[in-house]
């Protein structure tokens, strides 16, 4: 069985427009690039969850959710939820930090904000950049992605 999250919302699959074939290459460039695109975020997903690494990607979208609430209630609930989801050591979708940042949360955890996952959240970001990202470019995923809106562009 698998294990749902708190972060319902970010379980569903981004909508967003289908990327061109520029764009899709541009990715292979631009790790932040692709990043900062819902086409490109859903494509990386898809190779991570083959990967068992999904979680890496889920915590960074719940961190940007973080930062962008306004309301102090759910500020709180939303750490909470992260901390539940991704840092405690019981939890199955537990992401790898190191110590000292899983201290800074820790204290965090004590009074809430929308920030208190940016070092966990940049750790996370740079191990799927230097990590994940070169092995989902020489991956199928990729590049039957790649191909399949190549070869939609040629036929219209």
């Amino acid at each position: 069985m698998a294990h749902t999250t708190k972060m319902e919302s970010i379980q569903v699959v981004e909508e967003c427009k289908s990327p061109t074939a520029e764009e899709i290459i541009s990715w292979s460039h631009n790790f932040d690039k692709m990043m900062k695109s819902p086409a490109g975020r859903n494509l990386f997903r898809e190779f991570l969850r083959t990967e068992y690494s999904e979680e890496n990607l889920l915590f960074w979208l719940a961190c940007e959710d973080l930062k962008n609430e306004q309301n102090k209630k759910l500020i709180e609930e939303k750490a909470r939820n992260i901390y539940e989801d991704y840092i405690s050591i019981l939890s199955p979708k537990e992401v790898s930090l190191d110590s000292r940042v899983r201290e800074v949360i820790n204290r965090n955890l004590l009074d809430p904000n929308p920030h208190m996952y940016e070092d966990a959240q940049l750790q996370i970001y740079t191990l799927m950049h230097r990590d994940s990202f070169p092995r989902f470019l020489n991956s199928q995923v990729y590049k039957t992605f790649l191909e399949s809106t190549e070869s939609s562009t040629t036929d219209s």
